[in-house]
């Protein structure tokens, strides 16, 4: 199951819908896709908040005692008038409790950059539990960057850090944001580096670092016409280190 099937069964999933063998292949998702993990607590939380009695509002006593005295036995002339009323009422109601809904998925729905990344977390967690780290292995640039030649639309730079300490082991193709990028692969120590590589029309800007998603660190940047994203579990000093390290080559 990919993530584009699994969004598709996450409201039935939540709504107690999804038969048991869709139940069990969900869930198997969600344990290797933290991006759409999340996608379905948001999902839990909505439902939770349109049940909260912060939606409902009791009646002053005051428009109780008055509405009561309006719906006293009216002629035949009035009733569609107090009738109107009512309707006009109950639509302002759930124009009430539609706004709501709408602040609420607009406030729980992550930006396009926090979509990026929990995509590209979710890439490094697989490309790490499926022993699938690297397509071509070698610490030498200049059989890894070859490599990508025919496979991509575009060059990647490929460098190896190895004497400040972030060796290049190697390096594969990858999807993320709808279209495939380079995948460079980085070690420091015991720990991988993920390098996502991939154009871009923004100006050259410092390394940047994002919010931490499930215990990786994030820092991105641009340079050259190209967006790099680095992704590890290495803290993130060291990961800044090796982001200004391969910015400076």
């Amino acid at each position: 199951m990919n993530c584009q099937q699994a969004r598709l069964l996450i409201d039935a999933y939540a709504d107690g819908e999804l038969d048991p063998a869709g139940i069990l292949e969900l869930e198997k998702h969600f344990h290797d896709c933290p991006a759409c993990a999340l996608v379905f607590r948001n999902v839990q939380k909505l439902k939770k908040s349109l049940k909260s009695d912060s939606l409902f509002f009791t009646a002053p006593a005051e428009l109780r005692q008055k509405l009561k005295a309006e719906l006293r036995p009216q002629t035949e002339s009035t009733e569609p008038f107090w009738i109107w009323k009512w309707f006009t009422a109950v639509t302002a109601s759930a124009a009430v409790i539609c706004l709501a809904l709408l602040l609420s998925l607009v406030l729980t729905r992550p930006s396009a950059r926090q979509q990026l990344a929990q995509e590209m977390v979710s890439s490094h967690i697989r490309s790490l539990m499926a022993n699938h780290e690297m397509d071509v292995a070698s610490s030498d640039q200049h059989t890894v960057k070859p490599w990508f030649d025919g496979k991509l639309d575009f060059s990647p730079p490929v460098k190896d850090l190895a004497a400040q300490g972030f060796p290049l082991t190697g390096g594969r193709l990858d999807y993320l944001g709808n279209r495939a990028v380079a995948a460079l692969v980085f070690h420091r120590y015991q720990h991988v580096i993920n390098l996502f590589v991939w154009p871009t029309k923004q100006g050259d800007s410092e390394p940047a670092v994002a919010e931490p998603i499930n215990g990786y660190n994030l820092i991105y940047w641009s340079h050259g016409g190209m967006t790099f994203w680095a992704v590890s579990d290495l803290n993130e000093k060291e990961l800044m280190k090796f982001a200004r390290d391969f910015g400076a080559n």
